[in-house]
């Protein structure tokens, strides 16, 4: 029985993109090469709603994640965590002797611009992390927000992981003012692992030649300069199988519609609020909940384990909590290609085993 994947990635796949992976490989180094990176870059930048330099990276999001902050933090960044996948973010700094100190909220809050104007307005800090949506909890930071309090920084690069929501929600890179805005394919964009994805403004990259120390292999500065030197190619040998199939699977976004996309992921993600709502307890703060993936406190004290055992033998997987939410709270995922129909059935399943 093949099993639906209802976690906050991977995520399925459907059968005509990865066929495309199955494509005659050719040198990395060929025109054909430069067209197909080319091509992918300007369907992302209508993704993005950029006209910055997208960036390709063989690797998860996390490495362009390392890649962002070691690459640009002249002075010290300030990363601003609300949940692991924030923390994160903090740890590549500190691992990568980048000066940075780490603003926490309670488990499912929200970064509010205000309390980024707080922070900035010391005059500490040259670089900001945020993490739009934040898998572990469920919450989706107010980019708006921040961006207006940005705006009176112009100094301080702005780094956001989009890696869960970019695909599935709308977020405007260049009227935000995001500098370096990071997503991977396995996510909202309905690929499998191994590409990760980034924007890179023109202020980040004169940020980056003032960074001695960049590191190798997530170099942004020499990948930016490859891609522009030489015709949208790249340092390192990338993921030209994965290439074929996110080209492929552009097309087919940009065929379905931005904004169609857009009200289809709203549609799943209210659908099981809805549910969570009737049943549990949404974790976060409704106003603030993911339109990606929804984690759902465990109000009833259901033994979790066995619940997700249960609707997996049923065919569908769904996570349990992340980190210190494990047994507290579960998570659904509504990304990538699924529709509302797949997420009513998924729905039905659990009712089922919860005999509700």
């Amino acid at each position: 029985m093949k099993k639906k994947l209802f976690i906050p990635g991977p995520i399925d796949v459907s059968g005509d993109v990865l066929n495309q992976m199955q494509k005659p490989m050719i040198s990395h180094r060929s025109k054909d090469a430069s067209a197909l990176q080319k091509s992918i870059s300007l369907k992302l930048q209508k993704v993005f709603h950029t006209k910055n330099q997208i960036i390709l990276s063989t690797s998860s999001g996390s490495g362009l994640m390392e890649g962002a902050i070691r690459s640009c933090t002249r002075k010290k960044a300030a990363v601003f965590s609300v949940g692991a996948f924030g923390d994160r973010w903090y740890k590549m700094a500190l691992s990568n002797n980048v000066p940075a100190d780490v603003f926490r909220v309670e488990s499912g809050k929200i970064i509010t611009g205000e309390m980024v104007d707080e922070v900035l307005k010391t005059g500490s800090y040259d670089l900001i992390t945020i993490t739009h949506n934040e898998t572990s909890t469920g919450v989706m930071n107010p980019l708006d927000d921040i961006s207006r309090v940005l705006k009176d920084y112009p100094n301080v690069i702005w780094c956001v992981d989009a890696v869960s929501s970019m695909g599935g929600t709308k977020i405007e890179v260049d009227k935000l003012g995001i500098d370096i805005c990071i997503t991977s394919t396995q996510k909202s964009l309905g690929l499998p692992p191994g590409l990760a994805i980034a924007s890179m403004s023109e202020k980040a990259v004169k940020a980056a030649e003032k960074v001695k120390n960049r590191g190798t292999y997530f170099d942004l500065l020499t990948i930016y300069n490859v891609i522009k030197n030489k015709d949208h190619q790249y340092p390192s040998t990338p993921n030209l199988p994965l290439m074929y199939a996110l080209d492929y699977q552009l097309d087919k976004m940009l065929k379905e519609g931005l904004d169609n996309i857009y009200k289809r992921h709203l549609e799943m993600a209210n659908y099981v609020r809805k549910w969570a709502k009737e049943n549990f307890e949404i974790f976060p703060n409704e106003k603030y909940s993911s339109d990606t993936v929804t984690a759902i406190k465990n109000t009833k004290n259901i033994d979790i384990p066995t619940f997700i055992k249960n609707v997996e033998e049923k065919g569908y997987i769904i996570s349990n909590g992340y980190g210190d939410l494990k047994n507290k709270t579960f998570r659904i995922a509504h990304m990538g290609d699924y529709s509302l129909e797949d997420v009513k059935a998924l729905i039905n399943t659990m009712n089922e085993v919860l005999e509700i």
